[in-house]
């Protein structure tokens, strides 16, 4: 999908030039029509004053030239005024054309998308009078679910995210109660966790939760009880699954860099991500990332890799800590691998599709079963945020291969685009109907699309 398809092109195309205007018949003849007046204002100038002129003057001759001489005068003083007219109303045309193209011009289709999505969000936000908690408001984790739905900690959490993209344009839906209704949903033994985990905190869920309270403006200090239990939980011996999963350490890396820039465990997972890349034979050794950072790794995965870069990017930004050479070293090659995509083109590429894995932990009261997270991914989006981040354009720009990165990142936004219906974004038609609209996915789809737009902005043009 072009720019101009969606909505952020330039006021004026750099394709075929315009044709060039050429005087209509009619011009052409009131321009005769003019040139004969002109003629006609000398010869009556010159009849007057030959008529008038006294007879003693030195002969005919003398009367013939000075009327001649006149009419002369009055003619091309005429003309030179009607040329002065077209000069100026030839000049002021081209001006006027642009005025009136530019005053046509309609708004992209982004802000009515946006408007949809946010009136299909206020229209199905639930709220719930729970007796132990209070009064809940927010989003299960799917907005297509038949049963009466129950905020969620996911659901609300990526719904309070929304909101704040949007800037909360009216009164319907308030960012304070959904901040409220994440603390009252917090587990009785602290942090959160997704619908199907049960009543044990996950570190990936708390650090989405906490970091969605940060942006809202919850105060560091009330935050701080939440970090320090979902940091003392994520280690390699309470949690070896979780660190073993690329999705999960960059699920906890960003929730933690926005809701504890300054935990001494960031920077520990920021090496464990980068010792986790692995090199890919098919794209000229470039390290990437696979589902797993630890043996057996798996196939190199775009999506993991762009989370990858997403996470470590900022980390570089935000951590007082600078970024190793061996850090940056393996998010510059992520990001080159991005944009070696084999058989890509400007619209469609193979690492775009949609995957889904399974995060299995065993469970702490009976260790020979496991609890299994099925987590899903909207792989474009997270394409689009990789190659938007500062460190993807600065390596794009410095290898030259600035119109690979444009055509990549033209064509993940497309795949974006194409997945929604009036702001909202629906998985597969395999999936179970009741999860097929998740709230993750719209914010994802709709933080993508709002981040392009802002990205390809270019008012000089």
């Amino acid at each position: 999908m072009s720019q101009q398809q969606l909505g952020r092109g330039p006021l004026r195309s750099h394709g075929t030039p315009p044709e060039r205007r050429t005087p209509s018949e009619a011009a052409r003849f009131l321009g005769w029509l003019g040139s004969l007046g002109c003629a006609a204002a000398g010869y009556a100038v010159f009849q007057f004053l030959f008529g008038v002129l006294p007879g003693s003057l030195d002969g005919e001759a003398a009367r013939y030239l000075i009327s001649g001489v006149s009419g002369i005068g009055t003619g091309v003083a005429a003309w030179l005024a009607a040329a002065l007219v077209r000069a100026r109303t030839g000049a002021a045309g081209p001006a006027m054309r642009t005025a009136v193209v530019v005053a046509r011009r309609e708004p992209g289709p982004l802000p009515q998308l946006f408007a949809a999505a946010h009136g299909t969000l206020a229209e199905r936000v639930s709220v719930v009078d729970d007796p132990s908690r209070g009064r809940l408001t927010g989003w299960s984790h799917s907005l297509g679910e038949s049963s009466p739905p129950r905020p969620t900690s996911v659901g609300t959490a990526y719904g309070l995210h929304i909101m704040l993209d949007f800037g909360v344009p009216d009164g319907r839906l308030h960012t304070g109660d959904l901040v409220d209704t994440l603390w009252r949903l917090r587990l009785p033994d602290g942090g959160w966790s997704a619908r199907s985990q049960g009543a044990e905190a996950r570190p990936e869920v708390t650090a989405l939760v906490l970091g969605a309270l940060a942006r809202a403006g919850t105060s560091g200090e009330r935050l701080a009880e939440e970090v320090g239990r979902c940091t003392a939980g994520f280690t390699r011996e309470l949690d070896r699954a979780g660190r073993e999963s690329t999705h999960v350490v960059t699920t906890v890396l960003r929730g933690l860099l926005r809701a504890a820039p300054d935990s001494a465990v960031l920077p520990v997972l920021r090496e464990a991500l980068a010792d986790g890349a692995i090199s890919d034979p098919r794209r000229d050794h470039l390290r990437c990332w696979s589902y797993r950072l630890d043996p057996p790794y798996g196939m190199p995965s775009a999506l993991h890799t762009a989370q990858a870069v997403v996470a470590l990017d900022r980390a570089s930004r935000v951590l007082e800590e600078p970024e190793g050479a061996g850090v940056r070293s393996a998010r510059e090659d992520g990001v080159r691998w991005l944009l070696a995509c084999t058989g890509a083109s400007h619209q469609r590429c193979p690492d775009l599709r949609n995957l889904r894995e399974e995060v299995r932990r065993p469970r702490t009261d009976d260790p020979s079963r496991h609890e299994v997270l099925n987590v899903r991914h909207f792989t474009a989006s997270w394409v689009v945020r990789a190659l938007m981040t500062p460190g993807a354009r600065a390596v794009a720009a410095q290898d030259g291969l600035e119109e690979a990165w444009r055509e990549r990142l033209d064509g993940a936004a497309a795949a974006v685009w194409a997945g929604q219906t009036d702001g909202i974004w629906s998985m597969g038609r395999h999936e179970n109907s009741e999860l097929r609209q998740p709230m993750w996915m719209t914010y994802q789809g709709l933080s993508a699309l709002r981040a392009h737009a802002v990205w390809m902005y270019r008012p000089e043009e």
